[in-house]
């Protein structure tokens, strides 16, 4: 094999969700980055290898405007627009596309990390790395790591303190808490099915499983659906990094004995399912739980339903603590039980970074947490949040020479209001960037609905929350264009605008076909969203166009000047938006300086 080396400022292994945000992240930030996947297409679970739905905060039953923001909210907006129908490898490509648009990433696909190279016990150096499609073995160099395996491969190969199985309810006090030992979560193997309209026969192979009567399945109740089960899960009595052939081998069997079930045995769906066939098998299973990495903060049960504050909270999470029994399929217990939680969650620094390998961050469902918490915390789109957090904190890391837990301890409402201003949310912790010029603006609108005032966009909070809009939306029945306007006792010089738009954060936003969502989502520009507007300033008496944005779907969209103006005000103009009646805005923003970070798209 040929043997090469590389350099980077950072190196992300692994990329699903928290991977790509990560890399997304760090690079708009200025860091060269080398993101290492192990696999053809990135989305980890919710690749089209898989087909897990994004799931995160704002699917747990009708809460609303829970949704992440950031990074992912981007990618699902895009998703959104150029995959009305959801097939899953245009997710793929969304996921794809956006890494190959940024320069400061390298992208390297079915490359796995073989090995760490310790600088000392508590520093990588660099890993070493195999990809065998090409018979090539690399060995990376960096200053700073993020662990986005999932399985924890990296902090494992480096001697990082990590945590597998569960614990005893005294080590943490949990209530919700088991026993210690090795069991973890199972993982699942899905499918995708659709009606022909004609008959179709199903006969099994002789390897698959035998669910001929319902009372073979206690507590799970298998009918016609499009997308799969769930809770067709095994392997959380074993190891499901040592033994993953086998329970794929075992999850085959099985999803085909349930698709058996529903075609031949099942007295309750049989008789419709005659014209259903299946397009689709996963073969590769989705994963809930193996090594967990521990940092200076382990995630507990109490933090997510107490809702505790952190100082260094830099990302949110809001599914109810999911949590599976390691039998899986075969378990007489049911599938999931739940802990509901009555408000978002935060995600301190201190649990993604490793307590003692000093330059290692992680990201997705190897964070620092108990089995326990980790059944919120893993899932996709929180982890993508938890990328957005490590990979903007690498950034500081890397502009100012220090190591993940000095930015926790030192840095942390720096680290906060770059992660705002980037659109990432945190819980009850609003906006105060000193450089932003719309603070200190006296802000009024042509027309303003109840409850939605125009100060509202300066008030540091960028969605609904504690019973405040926090937005402007223009009066019901006045039609467009209607203005925005920024005014200033004296003029200021600006040279960059940046807007939060509505993106209708009262419905979820997946990539499934999942007969959940079925009618609960738009497939295409979301209606809120400002579609089209100008900014004008006032200049030498009168007003000037400065900037505009023409055909817009996404949420956050930056304005950088070819030539900043000096003005005592500035108006943000709504002439269209994708479909509602009122013009919608969380945020404006104004700086005397360009972005220095690459948003969705420029001016």
């Amino acid at each position: 094999m040929d043997r090469h080396h590389l350099e980077t400022e950072l190196l992300v292994v692994g990329g699903g969700l928290a991977g790509v945000a990560a890399s997304l992240a760090a690079a708009r930030n200025g860091v060269k980055v080398v993101l290492l996947q192990d696999r053809p297409v990135l989305g980890g679970n919710t690749s089209s290898e898989i087909c897990v739905h994004a799931g995160g905060a704002d699917h747990s039953g009708d809460r609303q405007h829970a949704r992440e923001s950031g990074i992912i909210e981007e990618l699902r907006l895009e998703d959104a627009v150029k995959d009305p129908h959801c097939v899953p490898t245009l997710w793929d490509l969304v996921l794809y596309d956006w890494v190959r648009r940024e320069p400061n990433i390298t992208l390297m696909l079915n490359t796995s990390c073989w090995a760490a190279n310790m600088a000392a016990p508590d520093r990588l150096a660099s890993i070493t790395a195999l990809r065998p499609s090409t018979h090539d073995v690399f060995v990376i160099q960096a200053p700073l790591f993020i662990d986005c395996t999932g399985d924890g491969w990296l902090g494992y190969f480096a001697g990082a303190d990590f945590r597998q199985g569960r614990e005893a309810p005294e080590e943490y006090g949990e209530p919700h808490a088991y026993q210690a030992d090795h069991k973890t979560m199972g993982a699942s193997l899905m499918w995708i099915a659709h009606d022909t309209g004609e008959p179709i026969d199903f006969i099994p192979p002789p390897w698959a499983e035998r669910f001929e009567a319902c009372d073979a399945l206690p507590h799970r109740h298998p009918h016609l659906v499009p997308h799969g089960f769930w809770w067709n899960e095994l392997g959380g009595e074993g190891d499901l990094t040592k033994d993953t052939e086998e329970i794929r081998d075992r999850l085959v069997a099985t999803l085909l004995g349930l698709w058996d079930h529903i075609k031949n045995h099942c007295p309750q769906c049989r008789e419709a399912a005659q014209t259903w066939e299946l397009s689709w098998i996963g073969w590769m299973p989705g994963k809930r739980e193996t090594r967990r990495l521990l940092g200076d903060h382990v995630l507990r049960e109490q933090d997510l339903v107490e809702h505790v504050h952190f100082e260094d909270t830099v990302a949110h999470g809001g599914w109810p603590i999911d949590i599976h029994p390691p039998g899986g399929l075969y378990d007489p217990e049911p599938p999931a039980s739940f802990v509901p939680l009555k408000d978002l969650y935060s995600i301190p620094l201190r649990a993604l970074y490793s307590r003692n390998v000093r330059n290692l961050m992680m990201a997705g469902r190897c964070i620092s947490a108990t089995h326990v918490a980790m059944g919120s915390t893993r899932l996709a789109a929180t982890g993508a949040a938890m990328g957005q957090a490590v990979g903007t904190a690498a950034a500081m890391c890397a502009a100012r020479g220090v190591l993940p837990a000095e930015i926790a301890d030192r840095y942390s409402r720096e680290l906060q209001e770059l992660l705002l201003r980037q659109d990432q949310y945190i819980p009850d912790r609003p906006a105060e960037d000193p450089a932003d010029l719309a603070r200190e603006a006296l802000v009024t609108a042509e027309s303003a609905a109840p409850d939605c005032q125009p100060e509202n966009v300066v008030n540091g909070v960028t969605r609904h929350r504690g019973g405040e809009t926090n937005q402007w939306a223009s009066a019901e029945g006045e039609g467009m264009p209607q203005w925005l306007e920024l005014r200033w006792p004296q003029a200021r010089e600006i040279a960059a605008i940046e807007l939060t738009f509505d993106t209708g954060f009262t419905r979820p936003l997946t990539h499934s076909k999942d007969a959940y969502f079925e009618g609960r989502q738009v497939r295409g520009p979301q209606p809120e969203t400002v579609r089209d507007l100008r900014v004008e300033g006032w200049v030498d008496g009168s007003w000037r166009e400065v900037a505009a944005i023409r055909g817009n779907h996404f949420r956050k969209r930056v304005l950088n000047l070819d030539v900043p103006i000096t003005t005592e005000a500035l108006r943000v103009v709504v002439e269209a938006t994708n479909g509602d009646a009122q013009a919608r805005l969380y945020e404006v923003r104004a700086y005397r300086a360009k972005a220095d970070y690459r948003p969705t798209v420029d001016a």
